[in-house]
């Protein structure tokens, strides 16, 4: 198999594309809103290939027909999406010529993906990934696809761990896990040499990492990557409302994905700067790298992270891929623009790392 398929196949069956109604809203509630008519949104012309067929194909249809309301039916949905990647990681990390090894840091279970060949300037770096799934789904190997894909493409060894998440542990214990991981990596190791991110829900929660070592006096990464971050739990981001229904793997904030950012806060509120961290300012932060589409639910979430890193002077390289979805660049991993985003994040890597 090919390995886009491959990826693709294990992120569609492994939770990483949350499906919610894709209903078109009748309009928005708030004052000032505008209604727009029913509309028909060509392929973009200037997408690849590949990313026009992904575009053109029936959108997947696979995912809960209805919100989990109570502990039981959360926990059977996570069963559901991250068992359905069981044995997938082996045969993923093989296509990429990557190794596998399982241990725990400071309890927490983690993935050390080795590539075959290392490159020469990333032999004492250390990447550590943060998987997404909104913030409750990516445990176990659904959550390390990514990973994978970072290891075999920068050639640079990966440390994947998979935090806590509710409903059984609610925040703020996935913040608390990143920071354990982080903390063990850097005895060993310079910070500078270092690099900490993920995307979706991971990169709200690099995010929100960082926002906690600063809090604690320990030095931050070299580098963070950023890709699509849920950094705002709230329902206020642009859009959330522009990209409804035009987003093909994260079609709305409604339904699941609303009911997931409560799950995770828990009795906490949703613009606690460690759970939605776009509501603290960005100072002191390493240099950022951070990757969305134009049809992306989150582009506005990542755009807003873009500015407020700027505003704070922090180097920040925002890359927006025509056509693309939600993490369209992880989906369609056999695309241009995904050889493309990951091969200028190893550049970014080697520019900013130590």
């Amino acid at each position: 198999m090919a390995r886009g398929l491959l990826v693709a196949a294990v992120l569609m069956f492994g939770g990483w594309a949350l499906i919610t109604s894709l209903d078109a809203p009748a309009g928005l509630a708030q004052e000032a809103s505008r209604t727009i008519a029913a509309r028909e949104i060509p392929v973009p012309a200037g997408a690849s290939r590949e990313l026009r067929d992904a575009i053109a194909a029936p959108p997947p249809t696979f995912g809960p027909t209805s919100v989990p309301s109570t502990v039981a039916e959360w926990e059977e949905l996570q069963r559901q999406f991250d068992g359905a990647a069981a044995g997938t990681l082996e045969p993923l990390a093989a296509a990429y010529n990557v190794s596998v090894d399982r241990f725990e840091i400071e309890g927490v279970p983690t993935f050390r993906l080795t590539p075959d060949t290392v490159h020469p300037r990333h032999e004492n770096h250390r990447f550590v990934y943060v998987h997404g799934g909104a913030y409750v789904f990516g445990g176990g190997e659904a959550g390390v696809t990514e990973a994978v894909v970072i290891a075999g493409r920068a050639r640079i060894e990966v440390l994947a761990f998979d935090y806590r998440m509710p409903p059984a542990h609610p925040f703020p214990a996935a913040v608390e896990d990143a920071v354990a991981v982080y903390r063990h990596v850097l005895a060993n190791r310079p910070a500078g040499s270092i690099a900490l991110g993920g995307g979706s829900a991971g990169g709200g929660l690099t995010l929100a990492t960082v926002h906690r070592l600063i809090e604690l006096g320990v030095e931050v990464p070299g580098a963070i990557y950023i890709g699509t971050p849920w950094a705002d739990l709230t329902d206020t981001s642009d859009t959330l409302h522009t990209n409804e229904g035009v987003d093909r793997i994260l079609p709305s904030y409604d339904g699941l994905v609303s009911a997931a950012a409560r799950l995770y806060a828990g009795d906490h509120e949703l613009t606690h700067p460690l759970i939605s961290p776009i509501y603290r300012d960005f100072d002191g932060f390493p240099p950022a790298y951070l990757v969305s589409g134009t049809r992306d639910l989150l582009l506005s979430d990542t755009v807003r992270v873009h500015r407020k890193l700027r505003e704070a002077g922090v180097v920040a390289d925002l890359n927006v891929y025509e056509g693309m979805s939600h993490g369209g660049y992880l989906l369609v991993a056999d695309s241009p623009e995904s050889e493309q985003m990951y091969a200028e994040l190893s550049a970014f890597l080697l520019e900013h790392l130590e």
